[in-house]
């Protein structure tokens, strides 16, 4: 068994675990792409990362780069394409070991500690 996510005009609609003959099967199964829970960041505990990210409902899937990766989470953000992962312009202030939450402030570009 394996992950599969219906991609429809670059957008993931469903993601389902299912045996490859299934897929084969089915009317639209040029619209189902393999995707492996177990990759994050271009990265597998196996050392055989499958299209950059596990696929999402509303991911996106880019055919060309053969990836998915999560919607933008605000605008000033940019996209890693190594990892495929979206990366604020200045670093998470969280450290391991430390209890403070910080969430991002997109009006002013920083990250604000949370009570």
């Amino acid at each position: 068994m394996a992950h599969y996510a219906k991609v429809v005009d670059g957008v993931v609609k469903n993601v389902i675990v299912a045996e490859q003959d299934y897929i084969e099967s089915l009317p639209d199964a040029a619209q189902w792409v393999q995707t492996s829970y177990n990759t994050r960041g271009n990265q597998h505990p196996d050392g055989r990362p499958l299209r950059a990210n596990f696929a999402g409902i509303g991911h996106t899937y880019d055919a060309q780069a053969d990836v998915f990766y999560a919607p933008q989470p605000f605008p000033s953000w940019t996209l890693n394409m190594s990892t495929y992962i979206w990366e604020p312009p200045v670093p998470s202030p969280n450290v391991p070991g430390q209890y403070a939450s910080f969430a991002w402030d997109e009006a002013s570009l920083t990250w604000v500690e949370q009570a």
